[in-house]
């Protein structure tokens, strides 16, 4: 019988080409009709593997789920970037690939984010999210998120409708 483990950790330098994958599959799964083609892939390209490499050696936590030893998610998270959240910490990016979504996989990390971030001393948060990513509004939201504020935001020459969600 084949058994794995399913875990939360720091991400390495050597996560980094499967970490680029997760970028890949996941935005493209999750912005396709949302962010124009051109600009989605302008984004995608953006976040090479030496990208990740830089970003598992920066001072904003970035943590991958692992299933035996694939990598399935990320999220990257810290003190917030601004005060449009009135909290004290924020998740950049939370991911999980599409095959591994509804497993309880994103609450189990969003979970340990959390728990990491209130170790910190930072113990409301935000996240910002695409006003047209109705997954990731439904899973805010049922996670207890409070909307609390809409913006726009340019990415790759791209104009784009967001949301905050706070957690206290």
């Amino acid at each position: 019988m084949k058994t794995s483990t399913t875990s939360i950790r720091r991400a390495r330098p050597g996560d980094a080409d499967r970490l680029s994958d997760v970028f890949d599959e996941t935005w493209r799964e999750a912005y396709r009709g949302i962010i124009p083609g051109i600009s989605l892939e302008r984004m995608i390209s953006q976040r090479s593997s030496q990208w990740w490499v830089g970003a598992a050696q920066r001072n904003r936590p970035l943590v991958v789920v692992e299933i035996g030893d694939e990598v399935v998610g990320y999220a990257i998270y810290g003190q917030a970037r601004g005060g449009a959240l009135k909290a004290s910490g924020e998740v950049d990016e939370l991911y999980i690939l599409p095959a591994y979504q509804g497993l309880g996989l994103g609450r189990r990390l969003f979970r340990a984010v959390r728990n990491d971030l209130a170790d910190h001393g930072l113990t409301r948060i935000g996240v910002w999210t695409l006003a047209g990513n109705e997954r990731a509004c439904d899973f805010y939201a049922g996670l207890g998120g409070i909307k609390v504020a809409e913006a726009v935001d340019r990415m790759a020459g791209a104009v784009l409708s967001k949301v905050a969600y706070r957690f206290e």
